[in-house]
């Protein structure tokens, strides 16, 4: 598995309409620099279609109209594909403060491919962010949850500028962490022939049976290199899966563009994010300079 070209990102198979923006749900698949068909869905939720830009008898030009409110590209975590109850009720949820783009990552749902868990998703992402940005929004806010939460950082590493915030939920700050048993677990899934004929059959998600070469960009890593976009990071602290000293080594990398919330009896990831808590992470990218909040 490698990285694939850095800032290398692909085109969508669907041309954004410039009437888009604020009116329709689209659903579609985008193909990645690598060639792999992503299933991917767009809702406008709360968009706002800005057409003070056009003289008042022409058709709105997406080159020079823009969403108002941002558009969330929602990453979800391992396992989990865009029509799981989970990632559509946290697209749900983020809706009342903007749009939402949410996807498959490859190897999950009905996206093409196979799960590198977490290297090459970073073309998926940034397939996604791309077609948001074609949809005419002029604010990308990229929210990742688990393995999400660290694609999200890398792509806002590797691609710098294309995500203007982001957010990390229960995302691990390194690589080959075994210390708690749901990770045993996990890596048993992705490393042994056996473990991944349970992903394929027990979780829908086909996985890759090759290691990491080269190994990825680091989630702490890159979370040092994201700067100036914004970084939330988000933690519970019934986490079973990653404990709290990898969302604190995350936002210290950060420095003072990095901001952390440990949330009190959360558990990991989407299944464990309370609406209340996505309603924070909804107006914390509506307060951020440049949101595009309507006033």
């Amino acid at each position: 598995m490698s990285n694939g070209p850095a800032g290398h990102v692909a085109r969508s198979t669907v041309r954004p309409h410039p009437e888009t923006c604020g009116r329709a749900r689209i659903r579609t698949f985008l193909r990645t620099a690598d060639g792999v068909a992503i299933d991917s869905v767009y809702d406008p939720g709360a968009a706002v279609y800005d057409r003070s830009a056009s003289a008042p008898a022409t058709p709105p030009d997406i080159s020079q109209t823009a969403c108002r409110g941002p558009v969330f590209v929602v990453a979800h975590g391992f396992t989990g594909d865009v029509d799981r109850p989970h990632v559509r009720r946290v697209a749900a949820r983020l809706a009342r403060y903007g749009a939402v783009v949410t996807f498959s990552f490859r190897g999950h749902g009905r996206s093409g491919g196979r799960s590198t868990v977490g290297d090459k998703e970073v073309l998926d992402l940034a397939a996604a962010v791309e077609w948001a940005r074609g949809l005419g929004h002029a604010r990308v806010v990229t929210v990742g949850f688990s393995m999400g939460g660290s694609v999200v950082l890398r792509h806002a590493a590797l691609h710098p500028g294309t995500a203007d915030a982001v957010v990390s939920v229960s995302a691990p700050a390194r690589w080959y962490y075994r210390g708690t048993a749901p990770m045993r677990r996990l890596h048993w899934l992705v490393t042994r022939p056996a473990g991944r004929l349970v992903g394929r059959y027990g979780f829908r998600t086909r996985i890759h049976h090759r290691d990491w070469d080269p190994v990825p960009l680091s989630p702490v890593q890159a979370a040092a290199r994201i700067a100036p976009a914004p970084l939330l990071v988000v933690h519970g602290d019934r986490d079973g899966y990653f404990p709290l000293d990898h969302p604190r080594m995350l936002a210290e990398a950060a420095g003072e563009h990095g901001e952390l919330w440990v949330e009190q009896g959360m558990g990991h990831a989407e299944n464990a994010a309370a609406d209340a808590l996505l309603d924070r992470i909804g107006a914390w990218a509506l307060g951020r300079p440049g949101s595009g909040a309507a006033s």
